[in-house]
């Protein structure tokens, strides 16, 4: 039996952790080449024909094999899909999907609360459901923080960053400049 491992592969399986008396091993299973671990398949095969460590096996597998573990495409896909119209509307409370019929500002039939909140836009003072302004596209903000908000465009603050800006703010940053709106 001719062993074709150079020199080279068998330093680099010696530096994954293969003993000289592990290397034998490996020989006398027959693994004459690289290509013989691909036909082992995996490091419980390997384990089970030498003997080697299971983490010394790994590490071997994964370099003659090219095979880390972490790159392995997965066939995983979600258990249900559900497509809607883009019509339908979730209560923003319990989630309950509402009839068809549906107007907006009408009460949930499952929790009887508003289902869509209509708010108030601070950039364009136009009201609607959702949560952005349909007219402008004016990211909505809670109600306590409108005045902060309308403030902040009379300072020059772009409308794209009101929203995110007011997020930001701490409590005491707020109450600062809701004091300063209604001087």
């Amino acid at each position: 039996m001719s062993v074709k491992l150079t020199e080279l592969e068998k330093n680099i399986l010696k530096a994954k952790g293969l003993s000289d008396e592990d290397l034998d091993k490996v020989l006398k299973a027959g693994v004459n080449s690289k290509n013989d671990f691909t036909i082992i398949g995996d490091a419980a095969t390997l384990v089970s024909l030498t003997g080697i460590a299971e983490d010394v096996a790994h590490a071997v597998m994964a370099w003659a094999t090219g095979n880390t573990g972490t790159t392995a495409p997965t066939t995983e896909f979600p258990t249900s899909i559900t497509v809607d119209n883009p019509d339908v509307v979730y209560c923003v409370h319990c989630k309950t999907k509402q009839p068809s019929d549906y107007k907006s500002g009408n009460l949930c039939h499952a929790c009887g609360k508003q289902a869509e909140p209509t708010n108030n836009c601070y950039w364009c003072y136009a009201s609607g459901p959702g949560k952005f302004c349909r007219i402008c596209g004016a990211e909505f903000v809670a109600l306590s923080e409108y005045e902060i908000a309308v403030q902040l465009k009379r300072d020059g603050e772009s409308m794209s960053k009101i929203a995110p800006t007011i997020k930001a703010m701490s409590q005491e940053e707020k109450e600062q400049l809701l004091a300063r709106a209604r001087k």
